[in-house]
């Protein structure tokens, strides 16, 4: 199996999960294999250990991942990197597949020249929010990170922590609050492909937002997004 190449224009496109559609999702074998791609970027999912660190992955506790149930809340990191994952193919686990660290990921993401997309996963403190920001600042990557999550109070003390920050607020569904929301706090908007309209698409761009959509693996629909003009794609399999 191979990625779906498209004439994407204009549009950037962000390889969900990493290259989600061929390689087990956030690990560093998604995470390479959408670096070796022409992807303008990579999205990931944070969560925080029992002790502190930060990694990714989308769920909450291992279990579909892996077979095996921890709570990454209630883990250490010590304890999830001991978990191996489950390939995609064979669905078995396979001792190369790990959980990464926020830290592993950036650095994949600076050595292949893609863009870091970081999703945070419910609603983190201010105190979390500065360490996540210290964690890429560490990394010199602060420039070329966009910050994104479904819980607005998350984003909106992102914004108070800092003013220059990419930040696309993350919805289900189009709505006058939502249009307010993203101009008052200058956020960029991401949003399920099914909710956008071309008009739509034409409304943002006219207040400087922009807009990705998501999750869009069916080609006939990207090529019509991106005749619309969205400005990003993100997709599990379509390069």
């Amino acid at each position: 199996m191979e990625t779906l190449k498209i004439d994407c224009n204009q549009t950037k496109m962000i390889a969900h999960r990493g290259l989600s559609g061929l390689e087990r999702e956030n690990t560093a074998a998604s995470f390479i294999g959408a670096g070796n791609k022409s992807y303008y970027g990579i999205e990931c999912d944070i969560h925080k250990t029992l002790d502190g660190s930060y990694v990714v992955i989308h769920d909450s506790d291992t279990y579909r991942v892996s077979g095996i149930k921890k709570i990454i809340k209630d883990s250490t990191l010590e304890e999830l990197k001991s978990i191996s994952l489950y390939d995609v193919e064979s669905n078995k686990p396979k001792d190369y597949l790990r959980i990464p660290t926020l830290e592993e990921y950036l650095e994949i993401c600076n050595k292949y020249e893609k863009i870091a997309v970081v999703e945070f996963k419910y609603e983190y403190s201010e105190e979390e929010i500065k360490e996540v920001i210290e964690i890429v600042n560490k990394k010199h990557f602060l420039n070329y990170t966009i910050f994104i999550s479904f819980n607005l109070k998350t984003l909106l003390t992102l914004r108070h922590v800092s003013s220059y920050v990419n930040i696309q607020y993350l919805v289900s569904e189009f709505s006058d609050e939502v249009f307010e929301i993203c101009k008052k706090n200058h956020f960029d908007l991401n949003i399920h492909h099914l909710a956008v309209s071309q008009l739509l698409v034409s409304q943002l761009h006219q207040h400087n937002i922009k807009i990705n959509v998501w999750t869009v693996n069916n080609p006939i629909i990207a090529l019509m997004l991106i005749s619309w003009g969205v400005d990003y794609i993100t997709t599990d399999l379509l390069e």
